[in-house]
């Protein structure tokens, strides 16, 4: 009949609708899978952080308000005090302040060494194979092996290797490298710097190589300067590798124990002393675990406020770039 609309019947429209409700089923049920499966890959990570941190954390937290010492398990409640000690303690003020200065002092010298390095690297020139393998050897050995060599090298002594050396080309007195506090700290850091630069330029030297030709090339087309490639087309595609390489030597730093342990020993007096020195000797040495759960506890706050700090400013800077 002409004017009207054949409306399907409501049995019919059901029907043609039951496939599709059947598929958004199945798209429900695939996804509660899919949701599943991803929550389940979580377990593992979930309980490997329970088990080596959250517990060991837990019971460091509780022993940081006792005066626990030794094998005895008896501890009283002693409150705040261990964190009193902590920042009136010489010794504990004095591992605190080199620790900063270290993690700090390498951070922005390895920086500051590792990026022109890599740049440097990435040209082509005869050998540079050999020579980036030469940079990245110090990366190798045991930091505890290179401690004690850099000890016999900068030995405050006559018989010291560098001393020798210079006795016998300037015919001066030998330089106390060790036993002066002010050039004790200097060595570690620079020993430090030596021996992380060459591992972080071939960091920076893998972005490096990341980053297309082309971009250069249009750089070079348009004028630029060497100067000016490195900052507005370098400097800012390295920001994630940036990110990565000072919160690795952050963290690092702040945690560091067996270089100033092998070279100096903590000394001359607690000039070399770190947090992770102070915890080893207060902790497992003498026996006070109280003392050194209190000392571990504001040393983790610390580290956690510097690496959200660290990224924060990294992201900012790596928007603004």
């Amino acid at each position: 009949m002409t004017g009207t609309t054949l409306v399907p019947a409501a049995p019919a429209r059901a029907a043609a609708a039951a496939p599709i409700q059947r598929k958004r089923g199945r798209r429900g049920q695939n996804r509660l899978g899919e949701t599943v499966q991803a929550y389940a890959f979580y377990i593992p990570i979930a309980v490997v952080f329970i088990v080596l941190f959250a517990v060991p954390f837990g019971q460091s937290v509780y022993y940081s308000f006792t005066d626990l010492a030794g094998l005895n398990p008896d501890a009283d409640f002693v409150g705040f005090d261990n964190y009193a000690r902590v920042f009136t303690d010489s010794s504990l003020l004095s591992g605190l302040i080199f620790t900063v200065l270290y993690a700090v002092a390498t951070t922005l010298l390895i920086t500051a060494v590792a990026i022109p390095l890599a740049v440097i690297l990435n040209q082509k020139f005869f050998g540079r194979r050999l020579v980036r393998a030469l940079y990245f050897f110090p990366a190798i050995p045991s930091i505890a092996i290179l401690g004690l060599v850099w000890n016999f090298i900068l030995n405050p002594l006559g018989s010291g290797a560098l001393n020798t050396v210079l006795t016998g080309l300037f015919r001066s007195g030998p330089v106390p490298w060790l036993s002066d506090p002010d050039l004790a700290r200097l060595c570690v850091i620079l020993v430090g710097v030596w021996s992380s630069a060459g591992w972080h330029a071939i960091l920076y030297l893998a972005y490096l190589q990341s980053i297309p030709s082309d971009y250069y090339e249009v750089a070079r087309i348009d004028g630029a300067s060497t100067w000016q490639q490195f900052r507005y087309i370098t400097f800012p595609l390295l920001a994630p590798a940036v990110t990565i390489s000072t919160l690795l030597l952050m963290t690092s730093g702040l945690n560091v124990f067996a270089l100033p342990q092998t070279l100096t020993g903590g000394g001359p007096g607690y000039s070399t002393y770190t947090i992770t020195q102070t915890i080893v000797t207060s902790g497992i040495a003498q026996g006070q675990y109280g003392q050194a759960s209190a000392l571990g506890v504001v040393f983790m706050i610390a580290v956690g406020l510097v690496v959200v700090a660290q990224l924060g400013l990294t992201r900012r800077l790596g928007k603004g770039s």
